[in-house]
């Protein structure tokens, strides 16, 4: 259409630019129909790909077993003491017959699955499409790369028996808090939240029950479930409890 005399001709509200295309699949989701964000695809069509990513996931995960998920930051480096700490753990879990699952990146992750390369146990990365960083780390030996988050949450769950954290930043805490709540919330029981490194974590923990709990937004029991540890033994013991997911037959 052409603009009449006088008018300034605009294709977008003021102050807003052209769409630019989304950097990831979740993005193209989530800021879809927004004025920031080409959407690329249809409902129906994104509803096949979550559908076909879920699927996919529960038929190559569903032999595993007695599994952890091992969270932490991607940006540790291997030379810092909390990776050849995490590997350590890792190597521990697996000697008693766990199986590691991770993020499948660097850092935490990395360590975490050579720490299971080491003990000769099943190592798992659940990967997620990023717009600048994230590659699958060498040490993984079942690999699935993911295009949203919410579906690879499912598979951290629903295949691991616990979760533990190492010292990370805001994926870490995401996970953290995510599987808290899903223990306040019932959606799953005698499942472990271990926090390892007490120096890194006790902050958060003290912060949990000087505000939140003293205010009444959460219960005691909700931080008591946050187990703090530092030795591979104690990651152990705090997993005792744990309900171990029975594997299906390939």
């Amino acid at each position: 259409m052409v603009a009449a005399v006088g008018e300034e001709r605009r294709a977008y509200p003021v102050g807003v630019t052209e769409p630019r295309h989304p950097a990831s699949s979740d993005e193209e989701l989530l800021e879809a129909e927004t004025t920031a964000v080409v959407s690329e695809l249809s409902d129906e069509s994104r509803l096949e790909r979550i559908h076909a990513e879920l699927d996919e996931g529960f038929r190559r995960l569903a032999h595993v077993g007695k599994a952890v998920s091992i969270f932490g930051s991607s940006r540790t480096p291997r030379d810092d003491p909390q990776y050849a700490h995490a590997r350590r753990v890792a190597q521990a879990l697996g000697a008693a017959g766990w199986s590691i699952i991770t993020g499948g990146g660097g850092g935490i992750m990395e360590a975490a699955n050579r720490g299971a390369r080491d003990a000769g146990v099943p190592s798992i990365g659940l990967d997620i499409e990023l717009p600048h960083e994230q590659a699958m780390n060498p040490f993984v030996d079942l690999g699935l790369t993911f295009h949203y988050f919410f579906a690879r949450k499912v598979m951290f769950v629903r295949y691991a028996s616990a979760f533990i954290a190492f010292p990370g930043g805001f994926g870490t805490l995401d996970e953290l808090f995510e599987s808290a709540t899903l223990r306040q919330t019932q959606k799953i029981h005698n499942f472990p939240i271990v926090l390892v490194d007490s120096a890194y974590w006790a902050g958060l923990v003290d912060w949990l029950r000087d505000s939140p709990l003293k205010q009444g937004k959460i219960v005691a029991a909700d931080v008591d479930r946050l187990q703090v540890v530092d030795e591979p033994a104690e990651v152990l013991a705090a997993l005792a409890d744990a309900e171990l997911r029975q594997p299906r037959a390939a």
